[in-house]
């Protein structure tokens, strides 16, 4: 956001603090009047007309289209955020019971100096004590509703079997990232959050792969960019659950996590790899919370979740035997409700289909088959990958014969030319020879167990020969 467009956006929030502060005023001062609250505050204090400006604030307001007891909650979430000091004025003390007063909500955080608001916080600034008010806007407090539903705010429950309106009044990372700034929000990789942006330099015409894969592809793709006309206006919600799923099977190498970042590309969609190994955890229970916190996340948004090497999470469901039997069906029967249930675009990928889950299978919109480049694949891999570079490669390299001979994954390829380039950058002239190409792909075939193809019959000859 530019200077201009920031002191636009500033202003605007601006006149949201006024407007609560104005408020926040009010209700202090019918306590010390003795008065009690009106059923209505804003016909007493209504909201701002923001300016008609093309700024993060004024646009999320108009695009949601608030009511002001949601703006005033929304605020309310934003002000620890830009100006805590304005709720300073919830510390003061009940005197006669030398504690903080009940109806004023919040929390003391821990490094935070300030005052946490609460639901009950902002109930009182738009019902105080007002019984009718209170029953009123008592629905703007439910998870599924408002502010809520759409991911905005969120509630913290600290202790669920204490009143609902206690809980702790969060504005979402995703959200105050686009209030503040108006650019959208990637979390941070962590135990809390196991996932992980990725991205790719390719472009959709990089694309290598089977006719029939690519159809598949394609059909994942017109589903994203058309997914609001068919749910929507053909009216499909009615019939089918809203989401996509997809499992991508087939060996290393073949493509499976480059598709999942192009479509993330061409779709103008986040793309985020879930770290399995970060999500299952070995205590019962807590596989359950990583992946709630990850799906609830990434629920409101627009995102592509990638589940990579998924075979060594959704395996087949064994005979209940003992506890941690029990507690493994319980946990793959939790992540097929979740990503059911989840209404962005899903991708599971696994080396071996033959690992997954039958309950599981029935849930795919599509099961997408990797195969092993065919010949002509491999040399049009071949050439994108090693022609019109800034390396230079020597005269002799026959690219149709090395896609005749050697089945490689495109895998494979990539990283015969890591290796090649590392033994060109070290010679004289530093250029890249058929033997650094022979050398790389017999370590790609060793690494396989496939010793006895004929590069590898010719490097090791080479090798002992010097």
């Amino acid at each position: 956001m530019n200077l201009t467009k920031t002191n636009q956006n500033a202003d605007c929030i601006d006149r949201e603090l006024t407007w609560f502060s104005q408020i926040l005023e009010h209700r202090f001062q019918l306590r010390a009047d003795g008065k009690s609250a009106e059923r209505n505050v804003f016909n007493v204090i209504p909201p701002p007309a923001l300016p008609q400006t093309d700024v993060s604030y004024a646009n999320l307001l108009q695009t949601l289209n608030l009511q002001p007891a949601e703006r005033l909650v929304l605020i309310l979430s934003l002000i620890p955020h830009i100006k805590p000091n304005l709720l300073d004025t919830f510390l003061v003390r009940n005197q006669s019971l030398d504690r903080g007063y009940t109806e004023f909500g919040g929390l003391i955080g821990n490094a935070h100096g300030g005052f946490l608001p609460t639901c009950e916080t902002a109930m009182f600034l738009l019902a105080d004590d007002n019984l009718s008010a209170r029953l009123h806007y008592d629905g703007l407090f439910k998870p599924d509703q408002g502010l809520f539903a759409q991911g905005i705010l969120s509630l913290n429950h600290q202790h669920t079997n204490e009143p609902p309106l206690s809980a702790a009044l969060h504005l979402t990372p995703e959200y105050r990232q686009r209030i503040i700034t108006g650019q959208s929000y990637t979390p941070t990789f962590s135990s809390a959050f196991p996932a992980q942006r990725i991205t790719t330099d390719l472009a959709w015409d990089d694309l290598v792969l089977d006719p029939a894969t690519r159809q598949e592809i394609d059909d994942i793709l017109t589903w994203i960019q058309n997914k609001d006309l068919l749910m929507n206006s053909w009216n499909l919600k009615q019939r089918i659950k809203p989401g996509f799923r997809s499992l991508f099977y087939g060996p290393p190498g073949t493509g499976k996590t480059m598709t999942a970042c192009l479509l993330g590309k061409k779709s103008g969609l986040p793309v985020f790899r879930i770290d399995l190994s970060r999500v299952v955890s070995k205590y019962i229970g807590e596989t359950e919370k990583n992946l709630a916190r990850l799906f609830d996340r990434a629920q409101h948004q627009d995102w592509i979740l990638f589940f990579d090497e998924a075979d060594s999470l959704f395996g087949k469901r064994v005979e209940s035997q003992n506890s941690n039997d029990r507690a493994a069906n319980q946990e793959i029967s939790y992540l097929l409700q979740r990503i059911e249930d989840y209404r962005g675009l899903a991708i599971l990928a696994t080396n071996l289909r033959t690992h997954l889950d039958e309950a599981f299978a029935r849930r795919f919109q599509s099961m997408i088959h990797f195969p092993i480049p065919n010949t002509e694949q491999r040399l049009q891999l071949w050439r994108d990958t090693f022609l019109n570079k800034p390396f230079e490669i020597a005269e002799e390299i026959d690219f149709d014969k090395l896609a005749t001979e050697y089945e490689l994954t495109g895998g494979n390829i990539i990283n015969v030319l890591r290796y090649a380039c590392l033994k060109a950058v070290t010679q004289t002239p530093q250029k890249i020879y058929e033997d650094d190409l022979l050398e790389g792909i017999s370590r790609e075939l060793q690494k396989e167990g496939r010793v006895e193809d004929k590069a590898s019959r010719r490097y090791l000859g080479m090798t002992y020969q010097n």
